[in-house]
């Protein structure tokens, strides 16, 4: 299960991709068995790892120490996406009950969302947290579209990302995405980069990036560009490392883009990538869930902000 893996590799498009990995370094399968894996997060005081199963109803968590795998919770709620927060909590995204959770120091439960004006969420898939402590989340109809990955229903909100307020009080962020999937904030977060997976149901739907830059308070979006469209299947999940590179999900592994959306390299993996995150004791060891399969492998980079 360790060591090399046929199929994997480095793969340099522009030569600045060079100065991202040493030329002995090697992705590692650390655990298999998974439906699909989905929505890593790294909690850096018990050096462990947590992702979501989501069709096995099931979370899993990775020990550093030992290298086991354990059940986290099952049932998940179907959870998809999961971060942590600036206090260490678990922050996840249930398609079954269509809402958004903080798991407290103590283990209980907080609905942090689960309704826009009256109307229920769709099946919230991907979550980050701000430095302000405000919490942004997609939320496309994946989960309530059939009974695989949650519970079959009818839509009642359009397809949107959101901001959850320190005060608790929810807010539309873009409410013009087809299929808004993935998220993560620059550096210095006045951009906050979406993924629209459109694709996955409209021919010649989005299956790209975009760059949507805020306002100088951080709270509403004043242009919205794409950044970079896929070559190899959608981009879903993704994370920015301290240089502002983005490390993004893709059907042939983990895709490599810089600022500008230049695609300047590839990890390759023999799966279907769905998510990273960087984790570690210095943020510089990549987390990846394939498919079925939880990889990881050193960086010469390290991951910009936790979770």
């Amino acid at each position: 299960m360790f060591g090399e893996l046929e199929g994997c590799g480095f793969e340099v498009i522009e030569d600045s991709f060079g100065e991202c990995f040493v030329g002995h370094a090697r992705v590692e399968r650390l655990w298999t068995g998974a439906r699909w894996s989905e929505g890593p997060a790294w909690f850096a005081a018990g050096r462990y790892l947590v992702w979501s199963d989501i069709p096995n109803n099931r979370m899993l968590r990775w020990d550093e120490t030992s290298g086991h795998v354990s059940e986290f919770r099952s049932p998940s709620n179907n959870s998809n996406g999961n971060t942590v927060d600036r206090q260490g909590r678990l922050v996840s995204c249930e398609h079954l009950t269509r809402r958004v959770t903080r798991t407290e120091h103590d283990g209980s439960l907080s609905v942090l969302a689960d309704q826009w004006q009256g109307k229920r969420l769709n099946s919230p898939n991907d979550v980050v947290v701000k430095s302000d402590g405000s919490i942004w989340f997609t939320d496309p109809s994946y989960g309530i579209l059939t009974d695989y990955e949650g519970e079959r229903a009818e839509p009642e909100l359009p397809c949107q990302v959101y901001r959850i307020d320190n005060d608790g009080s929810l807010s539309v962020v873009a409410d013009d995405f087809l299929k808004p999937n993935g998220l993560a904030f620059s550096n210095d977060e006045s951009v906050l980069y979406v993924a629209d997976t459109g694709a996955t149901h409209l021919t010649d739907g989005p299956k790209h990036i975009r760059a949507l830059t805020l306002s100088a308070d951080g709270l509403t979006v004043v242009d919205s560009t794409v950044l970079a469209e896929c070559t190899a299947g959608l981009f879903d999940g993704f994370r920015v490392d301290t240089r502002g590179r983005i490390w993004t999900s893709a059907a042939d592994g983990v895709h490599c883009l810089d600022g500008q959306g230049t695609l300047i390299g590839k990890v390759h993996i023999p799966e279907m990538v769905a998510n990273v995150t960087f984790g570690g004791a210095k943020r510089n060891r990549l987390f990846i869930c394939g498919t079925t399969s939880l990889y990881s492998v050193y960086l010469t980079v390290n991951g910009g902000a936790p979770g």
